[in-house]
């Protein structure tokens, strides 16, 4: 009988399920993981280093590019950062857009999260079901910033501008007659809180479509029930954040144990699981777009009927509009020296955290009263996740390996940041 040798297997980077650049080096016994050895570093950018050669406002966008699926709240933690520095209270009409965007973006999240894992362990149409509701948040993103993924659109002392009164139109062209066009263009002729008004209304019946297709989904259960079992005592000891620790029964969520913007005028539940597996955690984020959609609700009609600034009136942290600088010198100034210095933060040291779709995303940023930061420090949620791999894999098989990266919704961008 042929003897089992035990085989050391380079999993990715060019895996597809590998979710980008990730090598995970497999030590295998016939197909059981004996340990599993995650590389990192094969999209590091710097932008840590980076953020001390620019000015505050210079690194907001790269703020999008770190978790690139989850960009506005990224760009939130950062801004709250400086404000704390700053010491200034922001608009509240410019609060309810961050916190709308923020779940808009989770839902975002979440959808190419479900779609991916789900491609990677076998099940195929949730992909297409997932991606038919993404294009419609993407395009609330392009309405309101203009561009579709890297936003850049949270500034220090609140939102680079308010929320447009209508929506862009689709145009007829060789592949859409004007009958279609007129169809697709149908939920698209108010402002952009109807358009998004009339996505929460459709939305709760597409989740409903996703669990169809997986919740008792026999081949989806034998996938991920049991696989990459966490106790809530260990998520706890390695770090988990989100919904990796919320899946093994920890309640532990930023947005009500430590309220920011107006989470704390919210009404929404945290989900969550009790086995802490890859399907509970499954369970978790499908619930989270559920309570999403509620908060999104929440801050429509709040904005609806409360107009108002969505920047800081002080002209040292936002430039005045355009009107303003043409006519005054001292408005000039500001513009002037804003754009070529940027504006100084005041010395000090300051933690900000979000409850980003991955878990915690915080930001710790020391000034020394300078125009950059002196050092920044980004908490990426993803890191403490991928460092457990080894722990979540062992005595599981190659095939459950991808369910388990699946089940960690990793995004290098921000492990390698």
């Amino acid at each position: 009988m042929a003897e089992i040798r035990n085989y050391t297997l380079n999993f990715g980077p060019q895996h597809p399920a590998a979710h980008g650049v990730l090598r995970l080096v497999l030590e295998l016994d016939g197909e059981v993981i004996q340990r599993a050895d995650p590389h990192i570093g094969l999209l590091h950018r710097a932008t840590e280093k980076l953020a001390e050669h620019k000015t505050f406002l210079q690194s907001v966008p790269y703020m999008d590019r770190l978790d690139y699926v989850s960009m506005m709240c990224n760009e939130h933690a950062y801004v709250m950062a400086i404000e704390k520095l700053l010491g200034v209270e922001i608009p509240e009409r410019a609060k309810y857009i961050r916190v709308m965007f923020d779940e808009v973006t989770r839902i975002l999240n979440h959808e190419l999260w479900l779609g991916a894992h789900g491609l990677d362990i076998g099940a195929m149409t949730i992909f297409l079901y997932c991606f038919r509701e993404r294009e419609d948040l993407m395009d609330a993103y392009e309405a309101v910033s203009g561009a579709r993924l890297h936003a850049a659109y949270y500034r220090p002392g609140g939102v680079y501008r308010d929320l447009p009164d209508r929506m862009p139109q689709y145009e007829a062209s060789k592949f859409h007659n004007k009958k279609a066009i007129e169809q697709m263009n149908k939920n698209r002729q108010g402002s952009l809180l109807d358009f998004l008004e009339d996505f929460t209304e459709r939305f709760p019946k597409c989740v409903d479509d996703y669990e169809t297709l997986l919740t008792e989904n026999r081949i989806w259960k034998q996938r991920t029930v049991g696989i990459g079992v966490v106790s809530a005592e260990r998520a706890l000891a390695l770090g988990f954040t989100g919904p990796m620790l919320r899946g093994s029964g920890v309640a532990w969520d930023l947005r009500k144990k430590q309220p920011y913007a107006v989470y704390d005028r919210m009404q929404f539940d945290i989900p969550v699981g009790s086995n802490g597996d890859c399907y509970d955690r499954y369970l978790v984020r499908i619930e989270e777009f559920r309570q999403s959609n509620r908060i999104v609700k929440q801050c429509i009609d709040w904005l609806r009927k409360n107009p108002g600034p969505v920047m800081v009136d002080d002209h040292k942290i936002a430039a005045p509009t355009r009107a303003e600088m043409k006519l005054g010198m001292e408005q000039l100034i500001h513009h002037f020296k804003l754009v070529t210095e940027g504006l100084h933060v005041p010395e000090g040291e300051v933690y900000a955290a979000v409850e980003a779709p991955k878990g915690e995303f915080g930001i710790y940023l020391i000034s020394d009263g300078a125009n950059k930061p002196y050092r920044l420090k980004i908490r990426a949620p993803g890191f403490p996740h991928l460092a457990a791999l080894d722990e979540m894999a062992r005595g599981h098989m190659i095939a459950d390996a991808v369910a388990i990266i699946g089940t960690q919704d990793i995004v290098f961008g921000e492990i390698d940041r």
